[in-house]
């Protein structure tokens, strides 16, 4: 399944031409016990979430634009960071699903870059994760959606990460602490997820804020997202 834009935004297209909008993106957060205690943090003990504008979608090969308030005010340098992430599309939609229940819901899979400004995710927001990463551009989705079908189990499967050909994420989806029908269940509790809701279920170690020294994106860069049977997402960074 292809996804394109449609003049509003980014949809999937279904068989026979259908477009399905994305309408909705919810991220989790430290959802790789890696990821957590690179970060300094206590693992949770629910899922930890936070949303990402529609807005900030964009496709395989279009450029991540770097705009000039993600400098970093403190040091004047980079804060722009990757994220390489499995994103679950919903195809139906689902309330109060059970982990039991919970895949019938999934249309497909894609590669997802969960693209984060730093300082504007800890300290330029009032602690919530939203401004940091709903900059335009800061959520690739692709290369294509994967039909749920297709994918026998989404906790077995490779996820990767690298900057210029180097390799700076690698882990399984099996690493994930709270797997694809627990997330489900969970933000489907008590609330609506229409047809076109994106989850993007977490990060594993290796990001580039906790690196010696940090590893931000900058222009030049290319950013690719490979998980195994998904294919590779690839996109060039600018500055806007």
């Amino acid at each position: 399944m292809r996804l394109l834009h449609d003049g509003a935004g980014v949809s999937v297209e279904l068989a026979g031409g259908e477009l399905l909008p994305l309408r909705h993106i919810i991220g989790v957060g430290r959802n790789y016990a890696e990821h957590a205690r690179e970060r300094g943090a206590e693992v949770p003990d629910r899922p930890m979430l936070f949303t990402k504008s529609f807005a900030s979608a964009i496709l395989d090969g279009e450029a991540i634009r770097i705009p000039q308030v993600c400098v970093d005010p403190a040091t004047g340098g980079e804060q722009v960071d990757y994220e390489a992430e499995l994103a679950v599309i919903i195809g139906r939609p689902c309330r109060d699903a059970t982990e039991a229940t919970a895949l019938e819901h999934v249309l497909g899979y894609c590669c997802a870059n969960d693209v984060s400004a730093r300082w504007w995710q800890k300290s330029g927001a009032g602690g919530q994760f939203f401004r940091g990463k709903s900059f335009d551009t800061f959520c690739p989705l692709g290369p294509q959606v994967t039909p749920a079908a297709e994918v026998a189990d989404p906790q077995d499967l490779a996820i990767r990460c690298r900057v210029n050909g180097e390799v700076m994420q690698e882990d399984s989806t099996a690493s994930m602490m709270f797997p694809v029908p627990a997330l489900i269940a969970e933000i489907s509790c008590g609330a609506t997820l229409p047809a076109g809701t994106v989850i993007l279920t977490g990060t594993p170690g290796g990001v580039g804020a906790v690196r010696t020294p940090p590893r931000f994106l900058r222009e030049g860069d290319v950013v690719e997202v490979e998980i195994d049977g998904l294919g590779t997402l690839r996109n060039p960074v600018v500055a806007a």
